[in-house]
């Protein structure tokens, strides 16, 4: 069985991310895992249309290279949570969260009760078809499905310590695209505004027990976050990968291409 995201991240170490959004394709998964050392991906579903087929897919190409897999959401309701969930992603992520009662819906909507109002329906890859009964199935999940809530705003910077109480959080992720936008120093990614704003998110990670996240947009980045206490970097998507592996064809490739 593949280690999920919640197990690897009761353990040490870092869980080693990448993300996907516009080639979503099972290649692309398997190119990052023969890359070796990647722990597994995340979806963005709230920038892309990614159908429930791709994310089964992306998810099964997952498990074949010994990776777990989440998807990122836009909060508007709970059946695009149960959808990922039931294609057999490991986890959601709540993008442009406001609040900590917004994050507690959002919980709600990955539970079943008696912590959430998830609708129950066991023809996905979750309750592996039906070949699981009810309870044991409603048990593993409200045990094991993996939850993120982003904090990308100002409200969820503000009630990140309410945010991080809350049981059935599993992480908090930073978005410091976003971030940096709400604070008004957008893409200012080593400016101390921002880095407070983080430093707020680790403190109420450490003094809740959870874990925490982040896109980190360089090295530099990684480095920082990784000795706040950041457990889960994400560094890459499909996107830079092709845009920087293009940029080095071209490179080498440079006696051929006009100045």
């Amino acid at each position: 069985m593949v280690a999920t995201f919640r197990e690897r991240l009761a353990g040490d170490g870092l869980l080693r991310t990448f993300a996907i959004g516009r080639v979503v394709n099972p290649v692309v998964v398997e190119m990052f895992g023969l890359a070796g050392d990647y722990d597994g991906f995340w979806l963005d579903q709230e920038h892309a249309i990614i159908s429930t087929e791709q994310i089964l897919t992306a998810a099964m190409a997952a498990r074949a290279n010994d990776m777990d897999c989440f998807v990122r959401v836009a909060p508007t309701g709970y059946s695009a949570v149960t959808q990922c969930l039931e294609a057999g992603a490991g986890g959601v992520m709540a993008a442009q969260i406001h609040s900590a009662e917004q994050a507690e819906q959002f919980v709600q909507w990955a539970k079943f009760a008696p912590r959430g109002g998830r609708g129950l329906n066991l023809s996905g890859y979750d309750a592996h078809y039906s070949h699981t009964p009810a309870v044991e199935f409603i048990e593993r999940a409200n045990a094991t499905n993996f939850v993120a809530i982003q904090i990308e705003t100002l409200g969820a910077v503000e009630e990140a310590d309410q945010i991080a109480a809350i049981d059935g959080v599993d992480l908090l992720f930073v978005g410091p695209a976003d971030l940096s936008l709400s604070l008004g120093v957008v893409g200012q990614f080593h400016c101390d505004k921002l880095w407070e704003a983080i430093g707020a998110v680790a403190a109420a990670c450490q003094k809740h027990g959870k874990n925490w996240g982040a896109v980190t947009p360089d090295p530099k980045f990684a480095e920082r976050a990784v000795e706040l206490g950041c457990r889960m970097p994400t560094m890459g998507n499909d996107v830079l990968a092709l845009r920087r592996g293009i940029e080095a064809l071209k490179k080498a490739f440079q006696a051929q291409f006009p100045a």
